[in-house]
């Protein structure tokens, strides 16, 4: 990952300016919209008695965009002479210099010309955040850097343009541009994306409906992630405690019992069936009520373990004197929506000084569904 330029610091939230500055308009692929979508939005700002002005729009030849830009006034690009060839760039300076409300700046993961002052785009754009000025910008999934593997092995492309991280996690607003792959592909065949000597061979490689389907999908989830860490912020900045049951997680609770496999598995069927998040937990108490495992029983956690990660889920260990209490104080923060345990093995006078973990977590977890499983080995 490149340094920054000095001028160009990465606001903080800390940072009354980096507030309500940076909204991206994010695709799957080219030719989704983004750049339309971007423009008619920055014409009602407009018509709101905004300064808009746009500082680098890439229209493709496409007179839809072209004719959406209005009455927008287009910044002049800045002109970099490298061996004979002309590349043109963003003018920041003169932007910064115009003092607009919001810039439309295309393409944020651009690497510039070489002789720039930023290597590449997303900083030209902190440069216009850390000077005051809100900027509308657009790109496609293919350019996260942390996707970069899983993009080549969806489309066998690898992407050269990618920028870190970090920056989307800078972003403020995300707007989704999304149409359906057949009505992507529709566009392309009607030579509304690329250049009819070209349209065939991109039908047959990127822009193959499978291919498309993969990278909206991921899109969608990449976003979905993000908005449900705002939720978890938000709740935890409002002490929220109850589970609002926005997105299901599923949490198994073993032990070294051998019902535990049973329990994983069963987590497992379900999480696949509802594509979300599995987790198995253990929990290693330390009241003297609570019998201490021997190598035996940690050999057999250690099993449980290894299959529930082969089954797919995230697994975690936690310490405390309350089985009942760390368990629901986990479910509680990862915002569990199903949590799955076994009948207790616990005698009688251990449920008299302990109290019975299941009825525990019922009081504690009102918002969770808890499913108790039947146990062969009883």
């Amino acid at each position: 990952m490149n340094e920054y330029n000095n001028d160009n610091k990465l606001p903080t939230p800390d940072n009354p300016e980096s507030k309500d500055k940076l909204k991206l308009f994010l695709g799957y692929a080219p030719g989704v919209g983004k750049t339309y979508m971007m423009l008619s939005e920055a014409n009602r700002r407009k018509k709101r008695g905004k300064h808009v002005v746009a500082g680098y729009i890439e229209f493709h030849n496409r007179p839809e965009t072209l004719e959406q830009l209005g009455t927008i006034p287009v910044i002049p690009r800045k002109k970099i002479t490298v061996d004979d060839h002309i590349y043109e760039e963003p003018d920041i300076e003169h932007i910064i210099n115009q003092r607009p409300d919001l810039v439309l700046i295309d393409e944020l993961a651009h690497k510039n010309a070489p002789g720039s002052k930023n290597e590449y785009r997303y900083q030209d754009v902190l440069a216009l955040i850390n000077a005051g000025i809100s900027v509308y910008t657009t790109m496609n999934i293919e350019h996260v850097e942390s996707l970069n593997d899983v993009i080549e092995q969806i489309t066998g492309v690898v992407v050269e343009e990618t920028l870190p991280d970090s920056v989307i996690d800078l972003v403020d607003e995300i707007v989704i541009v999304d149409i359906t792959p057949d009505a992507l592909r529709n566009r392309l065949q009607r030579g509304q994306i690329y250049k009819p000597e070209i349209i065939d061979n991109a039908l047959q490689s990127f822009f193959r409906k499978g291919n498309l389907t993969a990278l909206r999908e991921l899109t969608l989830r990449q976003i979905a992630d993000d908005v449900d860490d705002d939720l978890q912020v938000y709740m935890r900045e409002k002490n929220i405690k109850e589970n609002w049951s926005v997105n299901e997680r599923i949490m198994v609770a073993i032990s070294a019992h051998p019902a535990s496999k049973t329990l994983i598995r069963r987590g497992a069927r379900m999480a696949k069936r509802l594509k979300c998040e599995l987790f198995v937990v253990d929990v290693e108490a330390t009241h003297i009520f609570e019998p201490k495992p021997d190598k035996k029983r940690l050999e057999q956690l250690h099993t449980y373990r290894c299959l529930a990660q082969r089954l797919g889920a995230k697994t975690v260990t936690l310490t405390g004197r309350s089985i009942a209490g760390e368990l629901a104080d986990f479910a509680i923060e990862k915002q569990i929506s199903k949590l799955i345990i076994g009948h207790s093995n616990r005698t009688n006078w251990q449920n008299i000084i302990r109290g019975s973990i299941a009825n525990q977590l019922l009081k504690a977890l009102r918002n969770t569904e808890i499913i108790v499983v039947p146990s062969k080995y009883e």
